[in-house]
């Protein structure tokens, strides 16, 4: 896979993925699916995205030609972040209407197929965002 860094010195830090994400920050992250919010996804309504750049670049699952994977580097401000880490998790599919604004499911907790991480944006609220 071809990989270009771009971000610059005042690009966002690229925080390991096994460690908790910290509210209201701005971290480097990857995304695939042009940004189009999941309504039936594992963890409710929203987008993902993740820190782990091999955990990105395998998706679309469904795409036949490799060469047409496109993974985005993006930096977002992930507002109130709330750790979910095992399914059926009490908040798995509401807590945005907690008030938080990102849920992080760490790596190999039971969540993720892979057992990488995965941050899932509610973008509909303002407080999660992507950033220039």
């Amino acid at each position: 896979m071809w990989v270009e860094d771009d971000l610059g010195p005042s690009a966002p830090p690229c925080l390991e993925s096994f460690r908790e994400p910290a509210d209201g920050r701005v971290y480097r992250m990857y995304h695939v699916s042009g940004f189009k919010p999941s309504s039936n996804g594992m963890l409710g309504s929203g987008v993902y995205l993740s820190r782990d750049l091999d955990k990105a670049s395998r998706y679309p699952l469904d795409l036949e030609d490799e060469h047409q994977k496109v993974v985005l580097r993006v930096k977002v401000d992930v507002g109130k972040v709330k750790k979910i880490d095992h399914q059926g998790h009490p908040l798995q599919f509401t807590w945005h209407d907690h008030g938080y604004d990102t849920a992080w499911c760490p790596p190999n907790c039971g969540m993720v197929r892979s057992g990488l991480e995965e941050d899932y944006c509610y973008i509909l609220n303002k407080k999660c965002k992507l950033k220039k």
